[in-house]
């Protein structure tokens, strides 16, 4: 399970990273070397995801989903400091909880 967690991690902070510093060259009109970069991000994001042990694309990049949710939530605040609120909160943890159902829910 821990290495589940570490790369859905990896992958978010690939995806975030990537798409925030597109939005930086593209919406604030900082350099093109941060899209370029942010471009590499995106493309190791779709890379990284691929390093989960589940075996079906749909499930691994649904429950990817809810994480990327929550990670978007702290990059929020801990890069643009937009504090989150208490259903940023709860919107985030109910996403967690749908990550376990698909993830590790009993299958036939």
């Amino acid at each position: 399970m821990l290495v589940t967690i570490v790369i859905f991690v990896m992958a978010g902070l690939a995806e975030i990273g990537g798409g925030y510093l597109i939005w930086l060259w593209l919406r604030e009109g900082k350099s093109i070397y941060l899209g370029l970069a942010g471009g590499f991000g995106l493309v190791l994001y779709g890379i990284i995801a691929t390093f989960q042990t589940f075996p079906t694309f749909g499930r691994v990049y649904a429950a990817y989903g809810g994480v990327f949710i929550v990670l978007s939530v702290l990059w929020g605040w801990g890069i643009d400091k937009k504090t989150p609120d208490l259903y940023d909160w709860i919107g985030a943890a109910i996403c967690l909880v749908g990550v376990s159902v698909i993830l590790w829910g009993p299958r036939q």
